[in-house]
């Protein structure tokens, strides 16, 4: 999921840990084994729940009574008690929570306890909510589609993630944590590379040098949801990390490339970018058969061109009504007509 114009939150927030709750409300996330899924304890106090709006908490049941804090899109809430169509929680309001790789080494900050108040419970979700898991999807998704729209609220990009996440805590047996597990590390992902493209060090030519994405969440899709199509995803978003940020004309960058791109379609032949992935490695074989003419390595040119016609007729066998195979017929073709695809300044 791409982004066309996102308003990016200063820090990202880190929805995979639970609250740590305080006094009656402890809540742990119990480490599961390595080659187990992560169980929750749920807090005492109640169930979870999460708010589809912005919304405040009060100190008492009424409107007119004081206003403690308010409560975000997406954020963790336990249940205490009902009253009419009031109810008592312990609500992480605003806090950013981050990941643990940024905590410091040495001793720990102390997490802020959740705060306690009344809230309205029209538009609150909760664990026994009927289609609860549904509702969660959607609303993450309307979020979703709001980071897009320049008219959208600042926050959406962060709203969707988060409530993607109190899906997978709080129905963690729904047919759609699959999906939004990814969709949640997805939106992460991109959040943190539309961030390292604005840095100086993203147009180093070496991968270890730029600012690299946090692989970890979408590791665990890969490790949790392996053989499915949220899986094959996640692996093609890794590939980000190893390209080279500017090639500065050098062959070694579109060569391991194109290898990476070539390894992803083998492995994952059916999956949904393995199209896409040939596509890429063709024009990268295009763009040496280019490189190495302009150095006068022609047996290197030819031999990058061939390779280029013969990615380009294993898209057509297979995706034949795929916009990627039309593009590589149109690489290869340019290539046959000499048409430079790299360095159009030769001309």
């Amino acid at each position: 999921m791409i982004f066309p114009v996102m308003k990016i939150p200063s820090s990202p927030p880190r929805i995979f840990a639970p609250l740590a709750f305080a006094l009656a409300l402890l809540a742990a996330a119990l480490p599961a084994q390595a080659d187990k899924k992560p169980q929750l304890v749920k807090p005492m106090a109640g169930p979870r729940a999460t708010a589809l709006r912005v919304t405040f908490l009060y100190i008492a049941p009424d409107l007119g009574s004081q206003k403690v804090d308010r409560v975000q899109i997406g954020r963790e809430m336990v249940v205490a008690e009902h009253s009419g169509p009031w109810m008592r929680v312990y609500a992480n309001t605003d806090i950013q929570e981050v990941s643990e790789k940024d905590t410091p080494t040495f001793g720990h900050d102390e997490t802020p306890p959740p705060i306690s108040g009344w809230i309205q419970a029209k538009g609150v979700v909760i664990e026994t909510t009927p289609n609860g898991d549904q509702v969660i999807m959607g609303e993450a998704a309307n979020q979703e589609s709001l980071a897009s729209d320049p008219r959208g609220p600042a926050n959406a990009a962060r709203s969707a993630r988060l409530l993607y996440r109190r899906l997978v805590e709080m129905f963690p047996n729904s047919p759609l944590v699959p999906e939004a597990a990814w969709r949640a590390a997805d939106i992460l992902w991109q959040l943190q590379k539309a961030d390292a493209s604005t840095r100086p060090s993203a147009r180093e030519k070496d991968a270890y040098m730029r600012g690299q994405m946090d692989e970890d969440e979408l590791k665990k899709v890969l490790k949790l949801y392996p053989h499915t199509r949220q899986a094959d995803l996640a692996a093609f978003e890794l590939i980000d990390n190893k390209l080279c940020g500017d090639w500065q004309g050098q062959s070694k960058c579109p060569e391991k490339e194109s290898e990476f791109y070539e390894k992803y379609a083998a492995e994952f032949p059916d999956g949904p970018r393995a199209a896409q992935a040939l596509y890429q490695a063709v024009y990268r074989q295009a763009v040496l058969t280019d490189m190495f003419a302009a150095d006068g390595s022609d047996n290197k040119s030819n031999s990058a061109k061939a390779h280029a016609h013969e990615l380009a007729a294993k898209l057509k066998e297979h995706f034949a009504q795929s916009d990627f195979t039309a593009r590589a017929v149109a690489l290869v073709y340019k290539l046959d007509e000499g048409v430079p695809v790299y360095g159009i300044d030769r001309e």
